[in-house]
């Protein structure tokens, strides 16, 4: 089969792989019809590389037709249509029965000390072959895999594999009260979903930053307040007048260790990437900082006694905070993976509605072929094109 394969730094290709295979009775194969490029994707092909084999295959954000099911499985059968969501989880263990499947005690990949694996994320997350792919081989299918109906477009449900319930948890760990105003720093395909679901959950005011213009027009098409990151010199001060000079009750960050405006973290991330990778590897996964321009920012421009919710992704070990503003503004913070299986019965009856309430069918800016890939992901690395999102697809 064809599949988007990892061989070095902003090297992806499109290479002939093997098809994947049945290996434990609770795994299945599926078809992908639709699979995105997400955000996180980029930081493997930026500065996630020592933790990359070569030939490792892309891709977190999959759905398609099942082909073949282990004997475990019963809850979906060949020619069902499902979503695969980026956590690989058990749905049993004491992890997954609190609602943390991101954390599943199951598949931890404990060696490395870190949480449940992923589809298509490095050695830390279990080097899970991703679905980027024509077919993927799901682990835990008697579990993850999420049956949707026949019919509507592949857009309307793909996201359900992360985008959604990722911005369904960080609206959630936001805590916005009803009427209350809400920042969200980021308005890629994440940071879209969180202003449109923080508005159709209550928010009274919603105030969308970034630097881009596309992103900032998609936002202000929804209705929403926008601010231009490279318009203004002091974003929280301009959030403090919109909001009767306090500041907004709850930020998101949904921008995450790729922040502009960090040279100095850049270029630590550039320095630690020309080492080979026995060296970067542990330097990264011990001694890491990242840049932190964007969460300085949250932390100014959430009021006293306000909430950051964090979704995008950070993985610095020795990252500064200013614990000073932190404790003196009592401010709460909540992070982490979404636990996607804990939030698909809320967020699917909202893609599976013809009304579209969350515009899931106006979010892809690009649908392209799977050959394509290497040109999406530059395409999206140095935001040409007004690419926001881009869905691949290997299948019709």
């Amino acid at each position: 089969m064809k599949a988007v394969t990892w061989h070095g730094k902003r090297d992806v290709r499109v290479d002939e792989v093997p098809d994947p295979r049945i290996e434990e009775p609770t795994d299945a194969i599926v078809r992908i019809t639709s699979t995105g490029i997400c955000g996180s994707d980029l930081h493997l092909y930026e500065v996630l590389g020592p933790f990359m084999g070569e030939g490792d295959i892309l891709g977190h954000e999959p759905m398609g037709i099942v082909e073949e099911v282990g004997s475990g499985v019963t809850n979906i059968k060949p020619g069902d249509r499902v979503v695969v969501p980026f956590n690989i989880s058990c749905g049993h263990c004491f992890m997954c029965d609190q609602g943390l499947q991101s954390q599943c005690e199951t598949t931890q990949v404990t060696e490395k000390g870190k949480g449940g694996a992923l589809f298509g994320y490095t050695k830390l997350y279990g080097q899970v072959p991703g679905g980027q792919a024509e077919y993927l081989r799901v682990p835990q299918a008697h579990y993850g895999p999420v049956k949707v109906p026949e019919g509507p477009s592949d857009e309307r449900f793909v996201y359900l594999s992360d985008v959604v319930p990722t911005a369904w948890q960080a609206v959630e760990y936001a805590g916005i009260p009803d009427g209350g105003s809400v920042v969200v720093f980021g308005l890629g395909p994440i940071g879209q979903m969180c202003c449109r679901i923080a508005a159709h959950r209550g928010a009274g005011k919603v105030i969308g930053v970034d630097l881009v213009p596309e992103r900032l027009a998609l936002a202000e098409r929804y209705g929403f307040t926008t601010v231009d990151a490279k318009a203004v010199k002091d974003v929280p001060g301009v959030v403090r007048e919109m909001t009767g000079g306090r500041g907004a009750d709850s930020v998101i960050d949904a921008v995450g260790m790729e922040a502009h405006g960090a040279p100095l973290g850049k270029l630590t991330h550039q320095m630690v990437g020309l080492l080979p990778d026995q060296i970067a590897a542990p330097l990264m996964e011990k001694g890491g900082v990242d840049r932190l321009a964007v969460l300085h920012q949250a932390i100014a421009t959430v009021r006293r006694g306000g909430t950051i919710s964090l979704s995008g992704v950070y993985g610095g070990m020795l990252d500064p905070l200013p614990m000073m503003d932190l404790f003196d503004k009592q401010i709460q913070l909540r992070m982490g993976q979404a636990n996607v299986r804990r939030w698909i019965d809320d967020v699917l009856p909202l893609v599976s509605d013809d009304a579209d309430p969350l515009g899931v069918e106006d979010l892809a800016t690009h649908k392209l072929p799977l050959e394509d890939a290497p040109r999406a992901y530059r395409m999206f690395q140095q935001k040409q094109d007004g690419a926001i999102k881009i869905l691949l697809q290997p299948s019709a």
